[in-house]
């Protein structure tokens, strides 16, 4: 297996990847196919962390990580990361690929000086990778949603210290 940067000749393929993906998904819209192809357009997108996992010649996973901004009381904006989607084929899960996106997709969002990356995402599988709940940051998500599933990762120690807020997510988010 291979994780590369998704290419524009990828998108049909991991289009259809994302929807086999999230298919069966309680915790989903069953849009976010279409939140990939809002996101590739946003000021948010930055095309390194548009990853994508090969078998063969066969994509069998994807990872999107862009920008989004923390605001504090005081209207201070701090930059960070969302992790979303992750998304691998079904007849490819529990084999350690979402993992390798994800590892991979801290490596260079370090390597491109972010230092957090927070989501929105199953309580008992992100912890596995660092991920904390956000409250124990003193940051908010804007959706009314359990904070067991709000998480964020520090890539480099300290990134997030003294900072507190809610987090602002791009308009191709609420879309």
């Amino acid at each position: 297996m291979i994780i590369r940067q998704e290419k524009d000749s990828d998108h049909k393929e991991v289009f259809d990847l994302i929807k086999n993906a999230f298919e069966t998904e309680d915790q989903s819209d069953h849009k976010e196919q279409f939140l990939v192809e809002r996101l590739r357009r946003s000021d948010g997108f930055i095309p390194e962390l548009s990853l994508v996992a090969q078998i063969d010649s066969q994509i069998v996973g994807f990872i999107l990580v862009t920008k989004i901004k923390i605001v504090n009381d005081r209207n201070e904006e701090f930059s960070s990361l969302a992790l979303a989607p992750l998304a691998v084929l079904r007849s490819h899960q529990k084999k350690g690929i979402g993992e390798q996106l994800i590892l991979y997709a801290h490596k260079k969002a370090t390597e491109l000086g972010f230092g957090s990356i927070i989501l929105l995402g199953h309580q008992n599988y992100y912890p596995r990778f660092g991920y904390e709940m956000t409250s124990k940051y003193s940051i908010k998500l804007p959706f009314d949603v359990p904070d067991e599933n709000c998480m964020l990762i520090e890539l480099s120690e300290g990134a997030l210290k003294n900072i507190s807020g809610t987090v602002v997510y791009p308009q191709e988010f609420y879309q």
